[in-house]
């Protein structure tokens, strides 16, 4: 079954190539645009939750400047720019670009930030901060799939994501604190560690629930004194964090 997706999209590439010459990126480049149109409506469609209408421009540019066909098996690049989550091998997804979108916005990232990921998967959302702020340090516990995903963003030119194969309940302390952390990954409480990485003013944002029931994406602040809020932004799915914790 993957030989015959393989050769289709193969094919594809090179009616691709006749169709628009040497510009083969040209479907890609549509596809992206008619994302960032879904993004933009979904936002509006979900407004209530969001408490806003709206995405920063910086977090737009980056899903619009990201190739995410290059961050998805070769037989699933046809699908790649459509709004929905992507399976990525060893039991994973690339997430829905709208999820990835919101996530990113509600973090108010800045040019200077460092921001840790909790779950690098492909690579995808590491690359969509990366866009933004200044330093992107991600874990990924699941080694093939985070030996790739470090491969695919080298090859990429990403030089302000770093990398490591770990556990990313217990964050990456030598690095920390953080301006803002982002888990791409749902827990079934928010892990103390990752508390005391973010940094007094910082945000993190985690989809908590099991697997089972319902998950939803919770906003936390961490105050100058290091006192903690939250905010339950709405009802969310994704993959259980995984590891020995």
């Amino acid at each position: 079954m993957g030989k015959i997706k393989n050769i289709t999209v193969l094919f594809f590439l090179l009616l691709n190539t006749f169709l628009y010459g040497n510009n083969t990126g040209t479907y890609y480049d549509n596809q992206r645009e008619k994302l960032i149109k879904i993004i933009k409506q979904e936002v509006k469609n979900t407004s209530n939750y969001l408490r806003k209408d709206s995405l920063d421009k910086r977090v737009i540019d980056a899903i619009n400047s990201v190739p995410r066909h290059k961050f998805v098996p070769f037989y699933s690049r046809l699908n790649a720019y459509e709004n929905r989550p992507l399976p990525i091998g060893y039991g994973q997804t690339i997430s829905q670009p709208y999820i990835v979108a919101i996530m990113t916005d509600l973090l108010n990232l800045k040019p200077s930030d460092r921001v840790l990921e909790i779950g690098t998967g492909s690579g995808y959302q590491a690359a969509i901060a990366a866009k933004i702020v200044k330093e992107v340090y991600s874990i990924e516990v699941i080694e093939p799939l985070g030996l790739k995903a470090k491969k695919r963003l080298k090859r990429l030119g990403y030089k302000n994501i770093k990398t490591r194969i770990a556990d990313g309940y217990y964050g990456w302390k030598e690095h920390a604190p953080y301006d803002a952390i982002i888990v791409t990954a749902s827990a079934g409480h928010i892990p103390p560690p990752l508390l005391k990485q973010l940094k007094p003013g910082g945000k993190m944002i985690i989809p908590v629930g099991s697997f089972i029931f319902v998950q939803h994406l919770v906003l936390i602040q961490k105050d100058q004194k290091g006192d903690l809020t939250t905010r339950q932004i709405m009802p969310v799915r994704f993959v259980p964090l995984t590891g020995k914790h």
